[in-house]
């Protein structure tokens, strides 16, 4: 049996910390710094392939000895090795995530941990779990752009939605039963609601099929979003739920709706769930709790294996307190609740949060990335608008704006129309002692309500009743 020395046992509990430590975390960031030995780390994207070169370079050295195979050690040395082999193979096979469905790299990563001494069961279980994790860094750094401290916040709320606090656990236990834990979005309009949902749903768990090379279900579409303001409730029932032919009148074909519609590792996405009626809830709860459904005209019970992911930009709490939406169907549909921040805050808290948006916006409209026209539009809307700017139609009005400066190189009409949610217009005026109390009081209530997204959490974190918060936004 072999034994590690003291800088390498030293080195592999650094990386086994690294290797399940949220991938958006600051945990994650100082474990990189330390692994990667940088006293003035570079950015967290660089500083992150510099980590995984150190890694590899150690476990190079490792197999220059024919010391990297697990039957060689035992204990704490075998577990601590375990997780840095399974760092290094990670970081080499998942550089990207492969759209195909066809991985042409699967075979040399399977035999790769066989030949470390990983089961094959084992083996294939790392690998669709390092595939989910490289989708995820992905598609959640890709599809939410954003460094402001909230944004980063929502990133490693979306990492711990996945893979739970704890990913050792996640992979022994809940890696294939993900499907029973619900997920409500909640935030306004046009904040990246939508982006958030596609984000999960293209990173959840996929079964991979060693025989044929290929994984038994594309992620590229597997996210069924459906707006339910838009349909009224007889029609809404339909969409969601399905119809026999004859159901009701104009019923002259079966039609599947989006539970049927979804495969057994994708997801729903039903946006807008305060717009529902009692009779929807009570069907949608009858969803979640016995996993099944029965369509429009029938009586006969299908099955539903997928993952329900809800979004509201209304507040639910209010809705629960009128009777409007039902507690039961709340607390089963809430498995876990993600606050989407506001454009306002987002660049309240970090003033090149604009910037950064406006050339990432600015790619996907002209189709490359022009950094000198970023620039200029960024300027631009700064002189027309101001940074304290609310952006009530948040990221949404922000990609009508750069369109609208692209045609006409103005955009001043929500000027006009656009209500003022403090930032730095409240800070001027409490500091030139323009506010009476109960302003005061009112733009904090307002604040934290942005921010918290419930009236209970402003009520708890104020010290009033929350009858007084809601009189206080008002």
């Amino acid at each position: 049996m072999r034994k590690l020395n003291v800088s390498q046992r030293a080195f592999c509990r650094l990386v086994a910390q690294a290797s399940i430590a949220n991938h958006f975390g600051d945990q994650r960031f100082h474990l990189d710094q330390a692994i990667s030995e940088q006293s003035s780390p570079p950015s967290r994207h660089d500083l992150f392939h510099e980590a995984a070169d150190r890694v590899r370079r150690f476990v190079a050295e490792l197999e220059a000895r024919k010391a990297e195979r697990l039957e060689l050690y035992e204990g704490e040395d075998r577990q601590l090795l375990e997780l840095t082999l399974l760092f290094d193979i990670f970081h080499r096979q998942m550089a990207s995530p492969d759209l195909a469905l066809k991985v042409t790299f699967a075979d040399h990563a399977l035999q790769l941990l066989q030949r470390y001494g990983f089961s094959q069961d084992l083996s294939l279980r790392h690998f669709c779990l390092f595939f989910q994790l490289r989708r995820a860094f992905y598609f959640i750094d890709q599809q939410l752009t954003g460094t402001s401290p909230c944004m980063l916040a929502l990133k490693q709320h979306l990492w711990d939605t996945l893979f739970t606090h704890n990913l050792g656990y996640y992979r022994d236990h809940l890696l294939e039963r993900m499907e029973d834990f619900s997920i409500m979005l909640l935030g306004e309009t046009g904040t990246g609601k939508g982006a958030a949902a596609a984000a999960l749903s293209r990173s959840g768990y996929i079964p991979f099929r060693p025989d044929t090379g290929i994984f038994v279900a594309s992620f590229a579409a597997r996210v069924l979003a459906i707006n339910l303001s838009q349909f009224p409730p007889g029609l809404m029932e339909s969409e969601v739920f399905g119809h026999e032919k004859g159901a009701f009148t104009g019923a002259v074909y079966k039609h599947e709706g989006v539970l049927a519609r979804c495969n057994a590792y994708g997801a729903i996405f039903l946006d807008e769930i305060g717009e529902v009626s009692t009779s929807i809830q009570i069907k949608l709860l009858d969803v979640l709790q016995t996993r099944t459904f029965t369509p429009v005209g029938s009586h006969t019970q299908r099955r539903f294996s997928g993952r329900i992911i809800a979004a509201s930009n209304r507040d639910l709490e209010a809705l629960r307190r009128e009777g409007v939406f039902r507690d039961d169907f709340y607390y089963r549909l809430c498995s876990d609740e993600i606050v989407v921040p506001p454009l306002r805050q987002r660049i309240r808290e970090d003033p090149n949060e604009l910037r950064n948006l406006i050339r990432h916006r600015l790619v996907a409209i002209v189709g490359r990335d022009e950094p000198a026209k970023a620039d200029e539009l960024h300027r631009n809307i700064l002189d027309q608008l101001g940074l304290d700017y609310s952006w009530p139609g948040n990221v949404r009005e922000l990609e009508q704006c750069i369109r609208r400066m692209l045609l006409r190189q103005e955009y001043r009409t929500a000027r006009v129309s656009a209500p003022d949610h403090g930032g730095d217009t409240w800070a001027r005026r409490m500091e030139e002692g323009q506010l009476t109390v109960a302003e005061l009081n009112a733009e904090y209530c307002r604040f934290l309500h942005q921010k918290l997204g419930t009236l209970d959490k402003v009520a708890r974190a104020t010290g009033l009743d929350w009858r007084t918060v809601k009189k206080y936004l008002k």
